[in-house]
Parts: C-alpha cells; structure tokens; sequence
C-alpha cells in the first residue's frame, strides 16, 4: 500500500495543509482521513495509559517492591518519564516535519509499548527508572507528531476542534489507568499495569500501519521558499525554512517563548497532579480504590474539559478560553487547601482536570493555527517539548514537598501557582496576538515582531 498521499491530493487540498486530502470547501473530509484521525486518538489514548500509570502504582512502588524508595526518590523516577518527554517532544518534531508523520508516529508508539511493557520485569528502582526514560521519549514523540498529521487531515475550520478534542485522549488514557488499577493491582500486583501496554503493539500500531497516509508537505514546502520568494510581491513577508532557528527569531520569538514558558506552568500542574494525586489522598486518609477513585474523578473532569474547551475555544478563540480554563484550575485547588467536605473535593478535582488538561489542550490549538504548516509540526515539538520541563519538575517538587514535612496542602498550592502562573502567560500571548493583528501591514522588508 502507498501510504504517501500523491500529488493530485496536493491540488486538491485545502491552504494551510498541503499535500494532504483536508476536506472540501464545505469543511466535509474523506473517510480515509477520518480513519487516520481515529488511529491517532487511539494511540494518544495508549500514551495517556502510559504516561498517567505511575500515579496509579507509585504507593505500590514505595511499599511493595523492597526498593527502598522515599517520597523523593519516587518523585524522581517520576520524573523520568518526563524527561524523556521533554527529548522525545523536541525531536520528534523535527522528524515529523523531516521524515515524515506516519513513520515518526508509529516509531515512538513501537517505542512507548516495548519500554512500558518492560517495566513490568524491571529489577531495581534505577532500572525501572531507565525504562520510564526510554518509553517517556516515545511518549512525548507521538503527540506533537500526531497533532502535526491531523492538523493537515482534517478541514482548517474543524483544526482547531478535532486537535482539542484528540487530546482528550491523554485523561482518556488516565481514567482507565485508574479504573484498572483499581481491579488489577489488589489482585495481580503492580506489575500489572505495565503489561496492558502490549495492547497498543498488537492492536493498535498495526491499525496504524493500514490507515495512517504518509504526509511530506514539509520538505515539499522546504524546498519552496525561493521559488516562493520569487513568486511573492517584494513587500511580502519572507518563508521561513522549517527549523528551531525558525522560531527563535522573528516574527515568532515571542510568541514561541510566551507558548512554551506557559507550557511549563500548565504541564507542572497536570502531570504534578496526575503523578502525586492517588499518593496525596492516601496520605490524607484516603485507602488505595478510593485515592483511585479520586484520580478517576480529575481524569474524567478532563475529558470532561476536553470537550468544553473545544467548543469554547472553537467559541471564543482558543487563547482566551485558555486564560480562563487556567484560572479555574488555579482556583479550584486552592480550595482544596481549605479541607472542604468530601463532595467538593470530587468537583474541585473535576474543575481542576477541566481546567489544567482543557488549558493544554487550547495550547496546542493555538500553536496549531498560529504556525504555517511548514513549521507546525516543529512548532508543536517546541511548545511540547520545552514544556516537559514543568512536566520533569513537578514530580521531584512534589516529593521534595512532602519529604521535607509540608504536608499535602503544599502540593495543591505548588499546582495552583503554576495554574496561575499559566493564566497570566496566556495572557501576554493574547496581547501579543492582538498586536501582531493590528500593526500596519510593513512596506520594507516585511519582518516584523510578534
């Protein structure tokens, strides 16, 4: 089967993403790429599996397994995961944008299931650590890289929509890391939880083999530019080459260091939480199904969030819709400090998980439509990628919280900062925006600060 999509799809698709079957001027698209679509949620659902199951086992991990871990070693083996993230979000990119979607989305879902499944055998707290690092570069390969295939699938009108509502994946994966764990680890051990990674091998990397359509606009669209320089009147803006450096000058410095440093704060409030949450309720009294049960309840607010913010950001734009998204999560776990009765606690972590994950998930749309397509896959593993570093720091915050004696509390305060933080950065983005919109059109050489 040729899985590269040939030149007559080129003249047939929409602006914005070349070289692929985007849909028609009515924003309907073909059922190949609605098939392609659903392969890509199903694989981000494997990578929310994957990425949330450390929560889910990390008491385990700290009673069970004679490893001798503390409250602050755990929350670096955490951060492993992570780590990787952060590494496999930057390159994965890149080779998206290089190499192509198909081949760098399976690539890192082959790597994410051979990995986790692995840590089911790991004989040490340093091993496992290892493994977690290897499958985190899976992990974080395969979002940006699946963001950048269907945001050149699906019509420009429903970008925006489908990528939010594809993230929902991640909490989707949570949920039933939450809900199996809940069964699994009381009757076969943590273990376990490792072993349902094989599914996504054996399941769902073959779907992907038959459905994903191999996309190279971007090194079409790399070879382009003086060609496209010459075709353009002089006062137009210059192409970019797709590339980091791309982003790190204008007209997109700012803009890529606004959405990468709010990437941060929003990433160190989701995966803080998603990492310490089930722990954090144990320790506050809770037993093991119901500190679950607590984890299931943010995963679900979510999905639930997912689903909001998509409409509201298709609504109201996906940038103020973050802003607020941020500031609800703040909020929400801030009256968790207060020690509110149990019924609130469940509905904080519900706004909370609309709030932290609905904010991500605007991020990438935002980034998504701001971006040519030459540069989105690049622009997403920057946003992403940069952004792990929240995602690395907020396990090892949250143990060395705990471990130095400052209770529950300090945690929800540490996420809620972050939130907060995310809030305000998302708002200079949107003044950024707004500039950019109204500045003179420039008559010289077209550069122009964003």
């Amino acid at each position: 089967m040729n899985h590269t999509l040939p030149a007559a799809a080129t003249q047939r698709s929409s602006p914005g993403a070349p070289g692929t079957p985007s849909g028609d001027r009515q924003g309907r698209f073909p059922k190949a790429s609605a098939l392609a679509v659903l392969v890509c949620c199903l694989l981000v659902v494997f990578d929310g599996y994957d990425l949330i199951v450390y929560g889910t086992v990390q008491s385990s991990l700290i009673s069970d397994t004679g490893w001798g871990l503390t409250k602050a070693t755990a929350g670096t083996i955490g951060s492993m995961a992570f780590l990787g993230m952060m590494i496999g979000a930057i390159f994965a990119g890149r080779m998206a944008d290089s190499w192509g979607r198909r081949r760098t989305i399976l690539g890192c879902a082959v790597v994410f299931s051979v990995f986790t499944v692995l840590c089911a055998f790991a004989p040490s707290a340093a091993i496992f650590g290892v493994l977690r690092l290897l499958a985190g570069i899976g992990l974080g390969g395969l979002v940006p890289s699946a963001n950048a295939l269907v945001a050149e699938l699906v019509p420009t009108k429903w970008r925006s929509t489908i990528a939010t509502l594809m993230m929902s994946g991640v909490p989707i994966g949570g949920s039933i890391a939450a809900l199996v764990g809940i069964q699994l680890i009381p009757a076969f051990g943590w273990q376990a939880m490792f072993l349902v990674a094989v599914l996504a091998l054996v399941v769902v990397v073959p779907l992907g083999l038959k459905f994903l359509p191999e996309t190279l606009a971007s090194e079409q669209d790399a070879r382009k530019p003086e060609q496209d320089a010459r075709d353009q009147p002089a006062a137009a803006e210059p192409r970019a080459r797709a590339g980091f450096s791309s982003l790190l000058r204008a007209p997109y410095l700012g803009i890529s260091m606004l959405f990468a440093v709010a990437t941060i704060a929003t990433l160190f409030a989701w995966y803080g939480l998603g990492t310490w949450l089930p722990n954090l309720m144990q320790l506050a009294g809770y037993n093991l199904g119901s500190a679950l049960t607590f984890a299931l309840a943010l995963n679900l607010g979510a999905v639930a969030g997912s689903v909001i913010t998509a409409w509201a950001g298709t609504r109201f734009g996906p940038v103020p819709t973050a802003i607020a998204a941020a500031a609800v999560a703040a909020g929400a776990l801030v009256v968790l400090v207060t020690g509110p009765a149990v019924t609130v606690v469940y509905l904080m972590l519900v706004l909370a998980g609309v709030g932290t994950h609905g904010t991500q998930c605007l991020i990438i749309a935002a980034v998504a439509n701001h971006y040519p397509a030459h540069l989105r896959g690049t622009a997403l593993g920057w946003a992403l990628g940069t952004g792990r570093i929240g995602a690395v720091m907020a396990p090892q915050a949250g143990g060395l919280l705990l471990a130095a004696g400052l209770g529950v509390s300090s945690n929800f305060l540490a996420f809620a900062g972050a939130a907060a933080i995310a809030a305000v950065l998302l708002a200079a983005v949107g003044l950024h925006l707004k500039a950019k919109t109204t500045s003179p059109t420039p008559t010289t050489t077209g550069a122009h600060n964003v």
